[in-house]
């Protein structure tokens, strides 16, 4: 079993398969009252923090390289930059 804190992996790359840059883990969102993790925040786009589009992928889409420290998410760039997000000041809300 591969146990990480949340302060370790918040700030780490996220690439997909073929090796594109998709952003970095920008905050892990929880649900307190179930005791687990919701959703991993990752941090897409943008230049110096302006139109970057946040997304809300659940932690069974990701999986860790421990080789480069990475983590990677099969996802294409260009579909992903595409889709819907969210931006830093309107993160949704969950019931």
């Amino acid at each position: 079993m591969l146990t990480l804190s949340t302060t370790s992996l918040t700030g780490t790359t996220v690439r997909n398969r073929t090796g594109e840059d998709l952003g970095d883990i920008k905050d892990f969102m929880l649900d307190v009252d179930n005791g687990r993790v919701l959703y991993a925040v990752l941090d897409f786009g943008g230049f110096l923090g302006i139109g970057d589009k946040y997304f809300a992928v659940p932690l069974e889409a990701l999986r860790p390289d421990t080789q480069s420290e990475q983590l990677v998410l099969d996802v294409d760039k260009a579909a992903l930059g595409n889709a819907p997000g969210f931006d830093k000041n309107n993160w949704p809300v969950t019931p």
